[in-house]
């Protein structure tokens, strides 16, 4: 039994509204507050409830709850609470998925980060990591993303955030 009152909400619409998720949960038990994140990046969300119970309610109710055609993930947050400068990132968790490409003639100068914001064009990236030698693999949450990335993005120039003198 976990005694944390706080849990993570990922794979939201876009559009999702504080009130809708309000809606989604407040049947679980009292709700001291949202944190809706949907400005950059995919939207996620942070619920915390005044009790634990009704946070482990809210995770075994929702979790892969069909929610507007998207599958939620709903779990507790990992890691620590606050983000100072400098301090661990508390952020959606890491995912993975089976609608991967690889990629290939990346920069030396590549990061994950832009890789990611490159493949962001084609839809929402789950994952992404570069390599040593060139190469890189972006795994995305839909197949159909995968397949406007391979079709529209393939042999696109990639720009590194670094510039080679």
């Amino acid at each position: 039994m976990s005694k944390d009152t706080r849990i993570y909400i990922g794979n939201l619409p876009q559009d999702i509204r504080t009130k809708e998720i309000e809606d989604l949960f407040y049947k679980y038990g009292k709700i001291k507050y949202i944190d809706l994140k949907n400005r950059k990046g995919p939207p996620f969300a942070f619920v915390e409830f005044e009790d634990a119970l009704d946070a482990e309610d809210a995770v075994r109710g929702r979790d892969n709850y069909l929610y507007e055609g998207h599958k939620l993930r709903v779990e507790f947050q990992k890691g620590p609470r606050n983000r100072g400068p400098g301090g661990p990132r508390s952020g959606p968790p890491t995912r993975r998925s089976d609608y991967r490409c690889i990629i290939t003639g990346l920069p030396p100068t590549g990061s994950w980060q832009d890789l990611k914001d490159h493949m962001r064009e084609a839809g929402t990236v789950c994952y992404a990591d570069v390599f040593k030698d060139g190469t890189g693999v972006v795994e995305f949450v839909r197949y159909e993303d995968m397949k406007y990335a391979l079709k529209h993005l393939d042999d696109t120039k990639f720009r590194s955030h670094e510039r080679i003198p």
